[in-house]
């Protein structure tokens, strides 16, 4: 059976594994597709979640299929049923991220199956269903922004992320939602979820064209934006200070961009503005909310970019090299729906 996996730093192979040995209450998922996330091209650059560790390290969180089979103590689902895999949960190994288990397989041992496992209905398409969990991801973003009726909203980084906490907030009613990308292609997406307006920020000023769009608010040190809320899905350092300088008082920022090192703050600024600062790491508590908006809402357009199971390899290193991609999707079994 084949299984992606990092061996070093930027060293990705499809190996031969044994087939899985699960317990009475697991379950074996035939998987149908596997996103591939920005954290994979960040433990591929790192060659693990913190580096090289003794054992190769499996790929693949973000994955839908179909139960081949159930231990004798699972009840919430059977064979022949179509699954969204909830790959991180506390108290119990993740899949991927570092675990013994990985969604780029075409046969995938989920422990604790009753906890993880959730059904797809079946007028969703197994590689839309792979979007739950990135979704769901983006949702709980949303959520720790804590984003009022009527507020100005500005979601820097319109990667699969900030483009599900996009999705997420227009599904909501929020009309003043922003979208903050570089990428043409990204903004465009932005646009077509339904944010009211996409700003290029190697073109224009982002904070005066955040005050056309939401208006102003006074500061001592002189008017800021009026934008209430923020995501930060970008993931570069300088944005996250760029906010704090600029935001007005009271504000919210979520922070769901990877940050791996330090980033310089003026905390004197977060405290005479009194911001609210937030990080946001997985899910809402009920990560099916996920899939109730892709049954709402057709985001398949969110999927950009598609690979077979045995070039994994190459769907990381596009991701790695290209910043106009949605999502990008490896199938592992066509066969599956």
């Amino acid at each position: 059976m084949q299984q992606v996996r990092i061996h070093g730093p930027g060293d990705v192979r499809v190996d031969d594994v044994a087939e899985p040995d699960p317990g009475p209450r697991d379950a074996l998922v035939r998987v149908a597709a596997c996103g591939i996330c920005g954290s994979d091209v960040s433990y591929v650059r790192m060659g693990g979640v913190a580096g090289p560790g003794p054992e190769p390290m499996c790929l693949g969180h973000e994955l839908a299929g179909v139960v081949a089979w159930v231990g004798s103590e699972v009840r919430s689902v059977g064979v022949g049923d179509r699954v969204v895999v909830q790959p991180g949960m506390a108290e119990l190994d993740r899949i991927g991220n570092g675990a013994p288990q990985g969604g780029l397989t075409p046969l995938l041992h989920v422990p604790e199956a009753d906890r993880r496992l959730h059904q797809v209905p079946d007028a969703l398409a197994l590689d839309v269903a792979a979007l739950a969990e990135p979704l769901a991801v983006g949702m709980h973003a949303a959520d720790q922004a804590e984003v009022c009726p009527g507020d100005g909203v500005a979601v820097f980084g319109c990667g699969p992320i900030g483009l599900a906490a996009i999705a997420t907030l227009v599904d909501r009613g929020h009309e003043r939602v922003v979208a903050v990308e570089p990428s043409p292609a990204r903004r465009a997406l932005a646009l077509d979820l339904g944010a009211q307006a996409a700003i290029d920020p190697t073109v224009d000023d982002v904070w005066d064209a955040l005050a056309s769009l939401h208006g102003s608010a006074p500061f001592m040190f002189g008017p800021t934006a009026a934008t209430a809320a923020f995501v930060e899905a970008s993931g570069v350092d300088a944005v996250l200070s760029d906010i704090v300088d600029h935001a007005a008082v009271g504000a919210r920022v979520s922070i769901v961009g990877l940050h791996y090192a330090p980033v310089p703050t003026s905390f004197l600024l977060v405290l005479m503005k009194e911001l609210t600062l937030r990080g946001s790491i997985e899910y809402p508590p009920r990560f099916a909310d996920a899939i109730d908006l892709l049954m709402r809402r057709d985001l398949r357009g969110l999927i950009t970019d598609r690979f077979a199971l045995e070039d994994a390899p190459e769907a990381l290193a596009m991701l790695e090299r290209s910043r106009d991609c949605g999502k990008v999707l490896v199938t592992v079994d066509p066969t599956l729906r």
